[in-house]
């Protein structure tokens, strides 16, 4: 085999030296094949239409020959810019940022760059950032953001795909998602389990799918358990309102919450301080929750109970499902999983 592959080798043409750099038609007649078949095994659309021998041979000849493909020539034939824009309501967490890290590796190793736009208006309607987007892109990745705050992005025209979006509703052409629901129920399960039955739901006060399901989920979850109780209170997802939020939660009249379910790690942070200034400990006097499993998690004293959600996994999965589509492929199905992280912050509810 070595010497059937150093013979053929030594039979390929050359480009010269100080000559144009190699092209399609160089590699077509040092690995023997038609020009169609090496766009075919470079395009990595080769499968079921060469063999796999014909495809070692083709790039076996590219990466001799040095040959790089002519991206803008190509993109101009397809009419694609081979560029993705990503928009994201914000970026005040790192979540996002694992988003953008997951999407753009995918993209980096499909010829494709991705543009962060983190929306003005954050989850209400986008502003276009280019004059004319849909001259620039090739398609769209959204981030917890409603279709329709896209519009003066997408027109009618870009390829969407949503994240973290109702997929009963959604208009993209696909929708990815974590598996929220499930991470809701490992959450409530566990503080069940611990004894819990009096518990406060802080909540983002964000008009989000997201958010509506964790608070669905919960309701739903513990009214299957007889003898709970279940307060909300609500707050944007930062920490001074949602310090506020829990401190009067907690001292309201009544039996107070022995366990405090909250929607983000930014919120559970919030409800520290509040627990402290209210003279609780924690765990001993009240557990608290969180949905992330930001570093922030793991900063706070005692290091926070959450959820951990894989941002980078789901940029990856929503640039994949991108990809397919472009192509048109059907993208790949089913959420992706989520992990409950159980630290310091929760115990059984003291007496």
């Amino acid at each position: 085999m070595c010497a059937v592959r150093e013979s053929r080798r030594r039979s390929r043409p050359t480009v010269a030296k100080g000559s144009a750099r190699p092209t399609s038609r160089d590699v077509a007649q040092a690995a023997g094949v038609s020009q169609a078949a090496v766009s075919l095994v470079l395009g990595d659309k080769w499968r079921g239409r060469v063999s796999e021998t014909t495809a070692e041979r083709v790039r076996d000849a590219a990466q001799e020959l040095g040959y790089r493909p002519n991206l803008a020539a190509r993109n101009l034939r397809l009419g694609r810019t081979r560029t993705v824009l990503l928009v994201v309501p914000a970026l005040t967490t790192e979540f996002f940022a694992g988003v953008y890290t997951g999407a753009a590796r995918v993209a980096a190793e499909h010829g494709f760059g991705v543009v962060l736009y983190p929306s003005p208006e954050g989850i209400g309607p986008a502003r276009d950032p280019f004059g004319s987007a849909q001259a620039a892109l090739d398609g769209v990745i959204a981030s917890s953001m409603a279709a329709d705050a896209l519009t003066a992005i997408r027109g009618d025209q870009l390829p969407l795909v949503m994240l973290d979006s109702d997929p009963a509703g959604s208009q993209g052409a696909a929708t990815v998602n974590l598996d929220i629901k499930d991470g809701v129920r490992q959450v409530t399960g566990h503080l069940l389990e611990l004894g819990h039955r009096r518990f406060l739901h802080l909540a983002a006060d964000i008009p989000s799918w997201t958010f509506e399901v964790r608070a669905q989920e919960i309701a739903a979850r513990l009214s299957d358990v007889p003898g709970t109780d279940l307060r909300t209170a609500r707050a944007p997802i930062s920490f001074e309102d949602a310090l506020a939020a829990a401190q009067t939660a907690l001292s309201a009249p009544g039996p107070r919450p022995t366990a405090v379910i909250c929607d983000d790690d930014k919120l559970a942070a919030g409800a520290y301080k509040a627990a402290r200034r209210l003279g609780l400990r924690i765990p001993d006097d009240i557990s608290i929750t969180g949905l992330d499993d930001l570093a922030l998690a793991r900063a706070l004293d005692p290091e926070l109970t959450t959820v951990r959600l894989d941002a980078e996994r789901f940029g990856e999965q929503g640039m994949k499902a991108l990809l397919a589509v472009l192509d048109d492929r059907t993208p790949p199905q089913g959420d992706i999983p989520v992990e409950l992280v159980v630290r310091g912050s929760t115990a059984p509810p003291g007496p």
